[in-house]
C-alpha cells in the first residue's frame, strides 16, 4: 500500500479547520432546531467521520440512522449517476425533522436522487448538511442548507472519503496527485 505522503499533493483542509467549522454547524444546526425532533441521517461510507463530530457539536437531543447508496461502479472515481440503494434506513422517517449529513456533493445527481427518495416519505422538514461542496461540478441543482466548504473541483481524500477504499482516517482533506498515485491492486 502506497503511503500517502507519495501523492498528496496538498493538505486543503487541515484538521484544525475542519474541527473549528464543524462546531460552527453544529450551533447553528442546534439553533436551527431547537424544540423540534431532529434527526440525522448519514450517508455511508464518506459521511462517517462528519456526522460522529457533527453529533458531538449539537446541544440538543437528537437520532440518527443510515442508508448506503452507490452511484459509483467498482474502481470508478466519477458518478454514474445511476443510483442505487444498498442499505435502506432503519426507523420510518414520516413527520420527523430530517438532516441529510453528507460527505460531499459534486455533480449532485446523487444527492438528488437521495432527497427525492427521502421526500417520498413525508418527513416534516428535509435538510442538507455537507461537508464539501464542490460547487463548479454541479451539473443539478439541489438545496443545500448546511455547508462546511467549498471546495475547487480537484479529487479530496480523506477525513472519510475514500481513496479506492483507503485513506479515509485521515484527520484532514487532501488534495491526490493523480500522476503520483498507483491504485491498489485488490
Amino acid at each position: 500500500m502506497q503511503d500517502y505522503h507519495e501523492f498528496l499533493d496538498e493538505i486543503l483542509i487541515d484538521a484544525t479547520t475542519l474541527q473549528e467549522r464543524i462546531s460552527e454547524l453544529g450551533v447553528e444546526i442546534s439553533q436551527d432546531y431547537k424544540d423540534k425532533d431532529l434527526h440525522l441521517i448519514c450517508i455511508l461510507r464518506g459521511g462517517i467521520l462528519f456526522l460522529t463530530d457533527l453529533m458531538r457539536q449539537i446541544s440538543i437531543p437528537h437520532t440518527i440512522d443510515f442508508m448506503a447508496i452507490s452511484s459509483y461502479g467498482v474502481g470508478d472515481r466519477e458518478s454514474s449517476g445511476q443510483v442505487r440503494l444498498t442499505m435502506d434506513l432503519r426507523d420510518p422517517i414520516k413527520g420527523r425533522n430530517v438532516l441529510l449529513v453528507e460527505d460531499i456533493v459534486d455533480s449532485g445527481y446523487t444527492l438528488a436522487s437521495v432527497l427525492g427518495l427521502l421526500g417520498t416519505r413525508k418527513p416534516a422538514s428535509l435538510k442538507v448538511c455537507t461537508l464539501l461542496d464542490k460547487a463548479e461540478r454541479r451539473e443539478t441543482e439541489v438545496p443545500i442548507d448546511y455547508v462546511g466548504f467549498v471546495i475547487p473541483n480537484k479529487y479530496v481524500f480523506g477525513y472519510g472519503l475514500d481513496l479506492d477504499e483507503f485513506y479515509r482516517e485521515l484527520p484532514f482533506i487532501g488534495v491526490v496527485n493523480e500522476e503520483k498515485y498507483t491504485p491498489p491492486d485488490h
